[in-house]
């Protein structure tokens, strides 16, 4: 149904505005290969939403393979063009905490890029998956001895260090065992990244990084970074390999990006002047940002490096260095947009709310706002409750001709805040059963999901050339009462 004299809602944010067409997949928020049927059913390579919900059930992450690897290629080969006057090319990270299996490792290795890991259990899955310990990174402001181990174990490429109290541990352990550590420091820039306050990581009062602010050790005159600098040179068990930042995430404007490079760059070539050494690596981190609503926009990677490129390249000018081998940490803008959740409607209930007097010029006018209930919630994705996130969502089983209504997409959680989406315009003869897609659900989805209310996390099904096969097997009840000890097998 087209929406042309229909009003918008006094309840809707101002960024919401009503479709033209309800039934209209907007891009780009959805992959490549999903596409709607002539029934009106959403599929993805051909296979339609119905089929995947018989197969799977739902909730249901459903991934498309193919677009996963297109963008992991589009990334490391708009970046290597970029750069490869500058430094011969860049080296792709692929920032795992977004969302990591072994398939999704396999996949990373396959497509030319390296993978970044947050923890040990990050690591097993690089692990199990083949990836040679030289194409992994460790991260992280508080690794365990058990994890910078293991790191030293399968001789990783880079362990990013977050504080001097962690540099000095990496030092003594790998001393202990007679190896060299290859590390980069993590800094803190102090850049203003326009982003959540959560998810905004290179200002000074949190807790990752090393300050480059003089003020920010007891040592006179020397910045955080800087002591930490001095001490990673003196340390015979350490390689100081270069610099590491990163200033947030979903961001969309390169400003930050810039300022960051530049005083990293800066910092890099004091650095290598005042101790005589050279820093050959600078890692610019990620944070790009995807579209999760029709007004976010997105900048496409060759874009982004091109504009990145030409900030490096002008400042090494500038500074008469020769630039560092450039590594980046792309993860949402790989796999965020890869992937939509599927959910079954339950229970629907239409309230009447307060209008602002100030936007309908009236006092005591309500209007209605439509909640929409689901089979999953907050336990498969946290970011609306923990980020203020906003989706988008469309009936996915079925074309409709009915008005617009202003929804809210709901969870069955116990929880005023189980939201998955704020605001959205569905029609509105949405009914107990029907079928919606939200989509951008592949970064931070699956990777913050929990058994809040004992719901067992949904699976993950990878789509390629139309067929679908599990990738993260969904749990069952079994699964969620095998780790509960109280009573004996039963």
């Amino acid at each position: 149904m087209t929406t042309d004299a229909v009003h918008a809602s006094p309840l809707a944010p101002e960024w919401l505005a009503v479709p033209e067409d309800l039934n209209a997949l907007q891009s780009p928020m959805w992959a490549a290969g999903v596409e709607k049927n002539d029934a009106g059913e959403v599929t993805i390579d051909g296979l339609s939403v119905s089929e995947l919900k018989e197969q799977f059930g739902t909730p249901l992450f459903v991934m498309s393979e193919s677009d996963f690897r297109s963008r992991a290629r589009a990334f490391k080969d708009a970046f290597d063009a970029a750069f490869a006057d500058i430094c011969g090319g860049v080296d792709v990270y692929y920032a795992g905490k977004s969302f990591l299996c072994t398939a999704v490792a396999s996949w990373v290795a396959e497509e030319g890029l390296r993978l970044d890991t947050c923890s040990g259990g990050e690591l097993a899955v690089a692990a199990r998956a083949g990836i040679d310990g030289a194409n992994l990174g460790l991260h992280g402001n508080n690794k365990s001895d058990a994890e910078i181990n293991r790191a030293l174990d399968m001789s990783l490429g880079r362990i990013v260090v977050d504080s001097l109290d962690e540099l000095e541990r990496v030092a003594k352990i790998a001393s202990s065992r007679g190896e060299t550590a290859k590390v980069m420091l993590r800094l803190t820039p102090g850049v203003h990244a326009h982003t959540h306050e959560f998810i905004a990581t290179a200002h000074e009062d949190q807790k990752f990084g090393l300050s480059m602010a003089e003020d920010s050790t007891e040592e006179a005159g020397l910045s955080a970074a800087e002591e930490a600098v001095a001490a990673a040179t003196s340390y015979p068990s350490i390689e100081l390999l270069g610099l590491h930042c990163h200033i947030g995430s979903q961001i969309f404007e390169p400003d930050g990006f810039a300022v960051a490079a530049e005083k990293l760059l800066g910092f890099l070539a004091a650095m290598q002047a005042k101790y005589s050494i050279v820093l050959p690596e600078l890692d610019l981190g990620g944070g790009y940002g995807i579209a999760y609503t029709p007004v976010d926009t997105p900048r496409p990677a060759a874009e982004i490096a091109q504009a990145m490129a030409a900030v490096v390249r002008a400042k090494c000018a500038e500074l008469a260095i020769a630039s560092p081998r450039i590594s980046i940490e792309p993860g949402r803008a790989i796999v965020g947009s890869t992937t939509f959740t599927l959910y079954e409607v339950g229970t629907l209930k239409t309230v009447r709310v307060d209008a602002p007097a100030a936007l309908t010029g009236q006092e005591n006018v309500t209007y209605p706002r439509r909640y929409v209930s689901v089979d999953g919630g907050m336990s498969d994705n946290a970011r609306p409750v923990l980020y203020d996130a906003d989706y988008s969502a469309i009936l996915a089983s079925r074309d409709s001709e009915a008005a617009p209504q202003l929804s809210r997409v709901v969870g069955k959680h116990c929880e005023s805040g189980d939201i998955v989406v704020r605001d959205v315009y569905l029609p509105a003869d949405v009914a107990a059963g029907d079928l919606l897609a939200v989509p951008g659900t592949g970064a931070y989805c699956w990777a913050l999901s929990s058994n809040y209310n004992y719901l067992a996390r949904p699976g993950v099904v990878a789509v390629r050339d139309g067929a679908a096969r599990l990738i993260v097997r969904g749990e069952t009840e079994e699964d969620l009462l095998n780790r509960d000890m109280g009573v004996a097998n039963v």
